[in-house]
């Protein structure tokens, strides 16, 4: 599977339990039955390290999220904020660019236009206050 696919179908997993009561094993086992959404090791490990720093995330997440609160960010946005904070902080082979372009294009493919600039814009100013602190430790 290619980056892409293993977030994609990622995504699918983290949005379903934004939504769902069910645990992370079982939606696995739902996927696996229904053989639409591919689970294999990497799909989990990117799964299971979100939902692991979920509350770090949104801590993050609601810090750069200047026009809107956690609690009135759709599900589907914030699953895929999740994803690239989540890549951002803890994927050393993940540029900071390529997870924002990933993340806009997961929006531009689930969510609405307007929100993909919500998402754009989260991401940039994270992305900025890093670059302001890498240089500021130079």
């Amino acid at each position: 599977m290619t980056r892409r696919e293993i977030r994609d179908c990622a995504f699918i997993f983290i949005y379903e339990k934004l939504l769902r009561d069910d645990s992370i094993e079982e939606l696995y086992e739902i996927a696996d039955e229904i053989e639409e959404i591919t689970v294999n090791e990497d799909v989990k490990k990117l799964v299971e390290g979100v939902l692991e720093k979920a509350d770090e995330l949104d801590e993050k997440i609601s810090k750069y999220s200047t026009t809107r609160s956690i609690t009135r960010i759709p599900k589907i946005n914030l699953a895929i904020l999740r994803i690239a904070f989540f890549e951002i902080i803890y994927d050393d082979l993940m540029p900071t660019n390529a997870a924002i372009n990933e993340a806009v294009l997961l929006s531009d493919a689930y969510s609405y236009k307007e929100d993909t600039g919500f998402i754009n814009g989260v991401l940039s100013s994270f992305a900025k206050s890093l670059l302001q602190e890498q240089t500021e430790n130079v």
